[in-house]
């Protein structure tokens, strides 16, 4: 799987996208930690909920376009132009940390959702053309841990840079730097060809969109290896936005102790992705899934057992005095226990969505999957938003994880797809 890491035609790939995660989760995290400093509990839960659908939100509305000019235009010639107008979107969130304006943080987090978004299709959608069928689950492990691990480092480095308000200077070299480096690395990207050089671009997205989710459903195959997928992100979402209140305003932890088990999560689904991979490595198989989404109800189980009747504790002044208390510990089993049984859950079906997908369309069938994910994340967010903004505690908020984990997993056990035909060529 490793040996990936070392060949042109994956590794360019693989570093724009750790490059690009890095960036998009340093400024969401400076964000998040801007947001606690400056508003209330209550203000921050909410707008920090809100600061991942917005990012979400181009997802949905976009994909379906960014999924045509994947297959219309050569992938690699896209991805460089969208990496470049990318440094338009770092240099305003430059400006809004300098000025420590929340507002222009969002429009930054809103302009780096929309590159993201239409290079979506492209990450996925390029892996087929580069890799053999029996590579693509190695492809899709080593990028799922490249963009979590860049999580891990974006996290880190966006509460080392909002820590007591935040020194503009680190925030700006470091948001500057990785995006030269991130625009660098997509042009060694290998050139793909056009997939569909007749294909006509559809300007209004809401009806490109719509077209896209329908040929979706047509394949059944394809449609239920996409809401395996969005399931991963919906849940994955709902983690993360539960996560940094969680830590700091019930546990009493610093922005340390929150960027240390965010990191945490994203080396859980690192070892996940890793770990789905393996469970394919004589071919792509699904088995795995519906019994990944029972331990992610698990998870969340015990994390809002663990939450229940915990008074909010006073702010620790170190880790050490952060970790000291018992349910630290359990709680970061519970976090890392949904990770990782999350990557187990996306590996192979993202993976069985590449290989059903035909050539000429792959990257919108890629696209489509990615406005599901959206939907899905956008849902979660909005309605665990509206819950915690009625007074739903954190403990109930993850109790909610497990029976809806629950109607997954029967749901994956009685409909999810056969697994695709093993054809390594």
């Amino acid at each position: 799987m490793l040996a990936l890491l070392t060949q042109r035609r994956f590794a360019p790939l693989f570093w724009t996208q750790f490059l690009a995660a890095f960036n998009d989760n340093f400024l969401k995290n400076s964000l998040i930690f801007l947001i606690m400093a400056k508003l209330s509990a209550g203000e921050a839960q909410t707008r920090i909920t809100l600061a991942g659908g917005l990012f979400i939100l181009p997802f949905f509305l976009l994909s379906g376009l960014g999924g045509e000019m994947a297959d219309r235009y050569d992938k690699a010639k896209v991805a460089q132009r969208l990496k470049l107008s990318e440094l338009a979107a770092s240099a305003l969130s430059v400006v809004g940390f300098i000025e420590q304006s929340i507002p222009l943080l969002f429009l930054a987090l809103v302009l780096f959702g929309v590159v993201s978004s239409l290079f979506g299709p492209i990450k996925y959608g390029i892996l087929p053309d580069h890799l053999l069928k029996a590579e693509l689950p190695a492809g899709n492990a080593l990028i799922e841990g490249a963009t979590f691990i860049a999580i891990l480092f974006g996290t880190l480095a966006g509460g080392l840079a909002a820590r007591n308000s935040g020194d503009p200077a680190p925030f700006a070299v470091g948001m500057t730097a990785i995006s030269l480096a991130c625009y660098g690395a997509s042009l060694l990207i290998p050139p793909t060809g056009e997939a569909a050089p007749d294909l006509v671009i559809e300007a209004n997205i809401f009806r490109s969109t719509g077209r896209l989710l329908g040929d979706l459903w047509a394949d059944s195959n394809l449609w239920r290896a996409g809401v395996m997928v969005s399931l991963f992100w919906m849940f994955g979402i709902i983690a993360l936005s539960l996560l940094p209140p969680m830590v700091k305003m019930q546990m009493g932890g610093d922005e340390m102790a929150v960027s240390l088990m965010l990191a945490l999560f994203a080396v859980s689904v690192g070892f996940g992705s890793a770990l789905g991979a393996f469970f394919c490595r004589d071919g792509i198989k699904l088995a795995s899934a519906p019994f990944a989404t029972l331990a992610i109800g698990l998870g969340g189980a015990d994390l809002a057992f663990t939450l229940h009747g915990m008074t909010p504790a006073v702010a620790t002044k170190s880790l050490g005095e952060f970790f000291d208390a018992s349910a630290a510990w359990r709680i970061a089993f519970d976090l890392a226990l949904i990770a990782a049984a999350g990557g187990v859950l996306a590996v192979p079906s993202f993976s069985a969505a590449q290989a059903w997908a035909p050539a000429s369309s792959r990257a919108r069938v890629i696209a489509a999957i990615n406005v599901l994910n959206s939907a899905f994340m956008v849902a979660g967010t909005v309605v665990f938003s509206m819950l915690q903004a009625a007074g739903l505690s954190l403990a109930g908020a993850s109790a909610l994880l497990a029976p809806i984990c629950l109607a997954s997993a029967i749901w994956m056990f009685r409909y999810r797809p056969q697994d695709p035909p093993r054809d390594p060529a």
